[in-house]
C-alpha cells in the first residue's frame, strides 16, 4: 500500500529541525510537519524570505537565520538553539552553480550541501532525541569522492561532478553517522532520502526556459516531473516512519525513481564504500573542526 503524509502519526510534542525551510522541498516539509503539531525550527538564510514562509507554514514554527556554508554561522546556529531536537533534517542545498568558494574556501556545493551539514549534525547530535534525515540525491549515482582534492583546488572544476561529489558525501555519510551511532549503542538513527526529479529553485543555475518546460511536464498527467509538495513526500517519510530502519534511504517508488510515493530504495555500488565512508568523515573532521565524538566503524 502506497504511503502518503496522511499516513504520518501525530507530531505534537517533537520538535523538528528542517534546514533551507523558506522555499521547495524543505518549504513543503515544514508546512506537513508543523499541521501534524510538531514545533518546527525553520533555519533558513534570509530571514525576511523565512518569516514570509512562516506565514505559509502557520502552526508552531519560528524561523532562525542559518548560512549553512558557513561554519560560524552554523556554531553561531547551533549553539544559540535551546533544548533538545527530535529530528534534525539536513535538507538545505544548492545545485550544479559555476565554481564559488565557501567563506571557509570550500568548493560551494560541497560546503552547502555536505560540510556545513556535517558540522551541524556533529553539534547538535548530542541533543538529537529520535534522527537525523540527511537529503542526497539520484545524482549521487553520478559522484565520486576525491579525498585527494575534494574542493577542486587541482582538478578542473566541472559543476555537474561536483554536485555530485557533494551528494554521495551526503549519503554516504548517512551511512557511517548510522554504523557509528550503533557502535556507540545509541539509538539515533540516520536515514537518507532524495526528492526524485521535483520542480523547485535548484534547477535555476540549468539554462534559460527550464522553469517553464519543468511546469508543462507536471502539469502533464503521468508527467516526469513532480511538484515541490510531492518531493518532499521522501522527506516527510524518512523524518516521520516510526519503523524506519537506520541506515535507509529513502526516494519516490515511480519509474527511474523520478516520482511517486516514497519507498526505501538501493543506492551506488561506491556509495556502500566503508573506506571512502570512513576517509570522507575523517576529512570532514578536519576540514570542519567539528567530531561528532562517535567512535570509528571497524571493518
Amino acid at each position: 500500500m502506497s504511503w502518503s503524509p496522511a499516513d504520518i502519526p501525530d507530531q505534537s510534542g517533537r520538535v523538528v529541525v528542517v534546514t533551507g525551510a523558506s522555499s521547495g522541498i524543505g518549504l513543503e516539509a515544514a508546512k506537513v510537519l508543523s499541521a501534524k503539531g510538531a514545533h518546527v525550527v525553520m533555519a533558513c538564510r534570509n530571514m525576511a524570505k523565512g518569516e514570509a514562509a512562516r506565514a505559509e507554514v502557520g502552526g508552531s514554527a519560528e524561523v532562525r537565520q542559518l548560512e549553512v556554508s558557513d561554519l560560524a554561522s552554523v556554531r553561531g546556529f547551533a549553539d544559540a538553539l535551546t533544548g533538545n531536537v527530535d529530528v534534525l533534517v539536513n535538507n538545505a542545498g544548492i545545485m550544479a552553480v559555476p565554481m564559488a568558494r565557501t567563506v571557509d574556501g570550500f568548493e560551494s556545493q560541497l560546503g552547502t550541501n555536505f560540510l556545513g551539514h556535517f558540522a551541524l549534525t556533529g553539534i547538535l547530535l548530542p541533543r538529537v532525541t529520535d534522527r537525523v534525515v540527511t537529503i542526497s540525491s539520484g545524482a549521487h549515482r553520478m559522484g565520486r569522492i576525491d579525498l585527494g582534492d575534494p574542493n577542486f583546488e587541482r582538478r578542473r572544476y566541472r559543476r555537474w561532478a561536483a554536485y555530485g561529489q557533494s551528494k554521495l558525501a551526503d549519503l554516504m555519510f548517512a551511512y557511517e553517522l548510522q554504523r557509528r551511532l550503533l557502535l556507540a549503542g545509541s539509538t539515533v538513527r540516520s536515514v537518507a532520502a532524495h526528492p526524485g526529479y521535483s520542480s523547485t529553485n535548484l534547477q535555476a543555475n540549468m539554462g534559460p526556459g527550464t522553469r517553464m518546460v519543468q511546469d508543462l511536464l507536471t502539469r502533464l498527467p503521468g508527467g516526469f516531473v513532480q511538484t515541490a509538495a510531492d518531493g518532499a513526500q521522501a522527506t516527510l517519510y524518512a523524518a516521520t516512519a516510526p519503523d524506519l530502519p537506520g541506515g535507509s534511504f529513502v526516494g519516490p517508488s515511480g519509474p527511474m525513481e523520478m516520482t511517486g510515493p516514497p519507498r526505501i530504495v538501493g543506492s551506488s555500488a561506491a556509495s556502500h564504500d566503508r573506506a571512502v565512508q570512513s576517509g570522507l568523515w575523517d576529512l570532514a573532521v578536519r576540514l570542519t573542526g567539528v567530531d561528532p565524538g562517535l567512535p570509528p566503524h571497524v571493518g
